[in-house]
């Protein structure tokens, strides 16, 4: 899959000058850094005279062998799908239905609990009576 690649980042100064950072970060990125770093704005170590004595990746690969606790191994640990099991596809109708039946039945359990019933006028009445 490719990877999308990053826009160029782009800044307005105050006094309307374009500022393109990526082109400035690549222009100077051998430049060394202000300091007593003694590396360049890429993280290359200098030596005597500007010299790069240690490329970034070399210190980094150096880092992690020493250090394995640093980071995770880079194998991707494939899980294992789950199969989900779906359920049919109901319809509208059939979901109305089913709910319907829910219903109807939640009414039953609470009727069958309940001591009141309803006459043919629609008064409630004791049970028994």
């Amino acid at each position: 899959m490719p990877m999308k690649q990053k826009q160029k980042q782009s800044y307005q100064t105050f006094q309307g000058k374009k500022i393109d950072m990526d082109t400035l970060r690549q222009r100077n990125e051998l430049t060394p850094a202000v300091g007593n770093a003694r590396v360049n704005a890429r993280g290359d170590q200098l030596g005597p005279g500007g010299r790069i004595v240690k490329s970034r990746e070399d210190a980094m690969r150096d880092y992690y062998e020493d250090n394995p606790q640093a980071a995770p191994d880079e194998v991707a640990q494939v899980e294992q799908p789950v199969e989900d099991v779906a359920e049919p596809v109901q319809t509208k109708a059939q979901r109305k239905s089913v709910d319907n039946a829910k219903k109807a039945k939640a009414i039953e359990e609470t009727d069958a609990e309940d001591d009141w019933t309803e006459d043919d006028d629609g008064n409630f009445v004791k049970r028994g009576e």
